[in-house]
């Protein structure tokens, strides 16, 4: 069991409409997270939220590459890129975060994947795995030590966040009944494997004590 203490924070991953049933690239049952979610963030007094907030025309999106379909694979500067549908465009509906989310307490949005030549699953950094948000230097002014991760989607944007929580020396915790994948090309056995290697724990929010 857990309780979340004043050096704890909790991550919740790209809540948008986007990602939610309807959205342009909804995760399969990506509401079911929103009530665990809601509960959860009461028992931690910190709070950070992150947005995917890309330009019109990004680089992830299939409709940036002629004759490429969304989840095809590409080779861009910096690797490999799963193509998406257009989603989260900035100043859309569908880039809002949810509101039926319930933290008023939340601290911060971390927005993420506004360069237009670069995606952006982490919270932490880019995927050419150089750009930085700016999150990690916030979590260490702040000085927390545990980070806890639930959102949209397990296998890419919270599992990407969580692994670079560890890297970064934070004690990490992803929050697996919180959380819904989008599971394209095996993605989330891979992200399992990932967030094991990277000394991510995984748990349940049962396991989370609740004020």
């Amino acid at each position: 069991m857990v309780k979340p203490g004043d050096q704890d924070l909790l991550i919740v991953v790209d809540l948008q409409y986007d990602f939610l049933p309807g959205g342009a690239l909804a995760v399969p049952h990506g509401d079911a997270v929103i009530a665990p979610i809601n509960r959860l963030a009461r028992a931690f007094r910190h709070v950070v939220l992150t947005q995917d907030w890309h330009p019109a025309g990004h680089a992830s999106f299939a409709s940036s590459h002629p004759g490429k379909q969304p989840f095809d694979l590409v080779d861009l500067h910096y690797g490999s890129q799963v193509l998406w549908p257009d989603h989260c465009v900035q100043g859309t509906k569908g880039a809002e975060i949810s509101g039926e989310l319930n933290i008023p307490h939340a601290q911060l949005v971390i927005r993420k994947g506004y360069n237009e030549g670069i995606d952006s699953y982490s919270g932490f950094k880019e995927a050419d795995r150089q750009t930085s948000t700016g999150l990690e230097g916030y979590l260490r002014e702040r000085g927390f030590q545990r980070v806890f991760c639930a959102g949209l989607a397990l296998d890419f944007c919270v599992a990407w966040t969580a692994m670079d929580a560890a890297s970064a020396g934070f004690e990490t915790y992803l929050i697996e009944d919180a959380s819904r994948a989008i599971d394209t090309n095996g993605s989330l056995e891979k992200a399992r494997q990932d967030l094991e290697a990277a000394g991510v724990r995984t748990i349940n929010s049962a396991q989370i004590i609740n004020p």
